[in-house]
């Protein structure tokens, strides 16, 4: 009998691209019905390990993707937001909550996968609710799914006929460690575990390879898995890298001890399919499972060994620093109001230092156009809403215990202050998103705009630094002087604008720089606008 090679590449790579998309879509759908919160939950809900490990599993569940949990975390870390421990719980869990997909296939609906991918096509297409619309997507994903397994499996069932090709594979069961490279190369080069675990369950399911064989390639999947997880880590902090390095530890690892107990492993998964009944794509499911479970609770224990190895594997410096809130001690509000409204003082000012720092990384990224600058403004804006949140909750929990009128007052300010300096940063935001449009359409400001800019900005970067120095010292010597500084700065902005229109009429600006400078003054002036407010709430005396 002759094979058709042709046929078999196109239906098994058209399958391939196929499962790859609906895996993607089908994500998105449940991502976007859950709610675009993935960071938020990540980051609140990680206090300790075994946390990270349920977070982890939810989460892959949600977005059907290991590697696109890890990414986060790994984006986490390198912020500062989550520790190295958190981190590695996280990505334990997220090698747990991966198996669902292989549960998925293993239930065999291909017989009902047109009709579903029907279903969800019409949610798409002839409805207007978001709902509905996200509720589509997921029933496309999923028929796409199994369609997608039915086209790969009929593509490799010819392959039955070739001698030379059942005589490789059957060599497997006797050759672990060129499965476990198979199966973590294969999901290197299409970034998908879940589609090899499928194409796995197909050969499997068809009689091309023995149990004893397929579950080295299934442990070299996970570590192919870790690939994505180690790219998104290559221009990050130090801190981000030894997470990726834990990931591919901990599968290296399972991998390892699996393999010395493959002989045993292999009779669990047999004793589970004959106890069962599994069917062949349910009993590759279960074996995945159990390697993930398993693993994560043989490694868990150890999770601070773990973070150890990592920090000598890969040394250096931490660089993370902690962007998040230092002094919101909870217990106080309950048993100390007046003392946690002082800690809420404090909080403010560690706010306005991240404030001031996404300022002056956005104005480096103006004058250098170094995108290193441009990260540092994501970092630092991450940083202050994430405390901003976390203030603005404790404050309202204050608000609700018994105060005098004075604290009352001051409570009140404070909570006005949270709301500049978060308006402070994301005017820092919009200043730094308007450097990489002038950038990246390559618009250029003469020398004299250039000198101006530059003034306007000491000058407001200065009001901001001198601000929150009135603020901590109580200085309203230097209130007075900041607020003439203000007065002087809006006189400034007056005049280059009168300036800037007679360089319009005169042709020496082209039209789209005159724009985005006149932009980058109106940032700048507001930014002042919002640290003077801080400076007036101490010349009143109500902060």
């Amino acid at each position: 009998m002759s094979v058709n090679w042709q046929d078999i590449a196109f239906s098994f790579l058209g399958g391939l691209g196929l499962f790859l998309f609906s895996i993607k879509y089908m994500g998105d759908g449940l991502q976007q019905a859950a709610g675009d919160k993935l960071r938020f939950y990540i980051d609140k809900y990680t206090s300790n390990p075994f946390l990270g490990v349920l977070i982890g599993i939810v989460m892959t569940a949600l977005i059907q993707s290991s590697s696109g949990v890890t990414v986060i975390v790994v984006g986490l870390v390198s912020a500062g937001l989550l520790s190295l421990r958190q981190a590695i719980g996280i990505v334990m869990g997220a090698n747990i909550g991966t198996t669902v997909t292989s549960f998925m296939i293993g239930f065999k609906l291909g017989d009902y996968a047109l009709p579903v991918i029907f279903l969800g096509a019409a949610l798409l297409f002839f409805t207007s609710n978001k709902k509905l619309n996200n509720l589509g997507r997921i029933l496309f994903g999923v028929g796409g799914i199994f369609f997608a397994l039915n086209l790969m499996g009929d593509a490799v069932e010819p392959l039955k006929s070739v001698t030379a090709f059942k005589d490789y594979l059957a060599t497997l069961g006797d050759r672990p460690v060129m499965g476990v490279i198979i199966g973590a190369g294969l999901t290197m080069l299409i970034q998908s575990s879940a589609a090899t675990i499928g194409i796995l369950q197909s050969l499997y399911s068809g009689g091309l390879l023995d149990l004893q064989g397929a579950l080295p390639i299934l442990f070299g999947d996970n570590i192919g898995t870790t690939i994505t997880a180690v790219l998104a880590a290559l221009g990050s902090n130090i801190a981000a890298k030894r997470v990726a390095g834990a990931h591919v530890l901990f599968n290296v690892i399972g991998t390892v001890l699996c393999l010395i107990l493959l002989v045993p492993f292999t009779a669990l998964i047999q004793w589970f399919k004959s106890v069962l009944g599994l069917t062949p794509e349910m009993t590759i499911a279960f074996a995945h499972g159990t390697f993930n479970i398993a693993n994560t609770i043989v490694q868990f224990p150890f999770i601070g060994l773990l973070a150890y190895l990592v920090t000598k594997i890969i040394p250096g410096e931490d660089e993370i620093n902690k962007y998040e809130a230092l002094y919101l001690d909870r217990l106080l509000i309950t048993q100390a109001p007046a003392i946690a409204l002082g800690n809420a003082k404090k909080e403010l000012v560690h706010l306005a230092s991240y404030a001031i720092q996404s300022l002056e990384a956005s104005y480096a990224f103006f004058a250098k156009g170094d995108e290193k600058y441009f990260d540092k403004v994501e970092k630092y804006e991450t940083a202050v809403n994430s405390i901003d949140e976390e203030l603005t909750t404790y404050l309202i929990d204050i608000s609700n215990e018994s105060l005098s009128v004075s604290e009352n007052e001051v409570l009140a300010s404070v909570l006005d202050s949270v709301r500049d300096l978060e308006r402070i940063g994301d005017l820092a935001v919009a200043s730094a998103n308007l450097s990489q449009h002038i950038h990246n359409k390559g618009i250029e400001f003469s020398d004299t705009a250039k000198a101006e800019l530059a003034d306007v900005y000491n000058r407001t970067h200065r009001i901001a630094l001198d601000s929150i120095r009135v603020v901590v010292d109580d200085d309203k010597v230097l209130a007075g002087q900041v607020i003439l500084r203000h007065e002087e700065l809006e006189k400034l902005e007056k005049q280059l604008r009168k300036i800037h229109t007679k360089r319009l009429n005169n042709g020496e600006c082209t039209a789209q720089a005159g724009i985005n400078y006149v932009d980058y003054l109106s940032h700048y002036t507001r930014i002042a606008d919002h640290a003077i407010n801080l400076v007036e709430k101490v010349t009143e005396g109500v902060i």
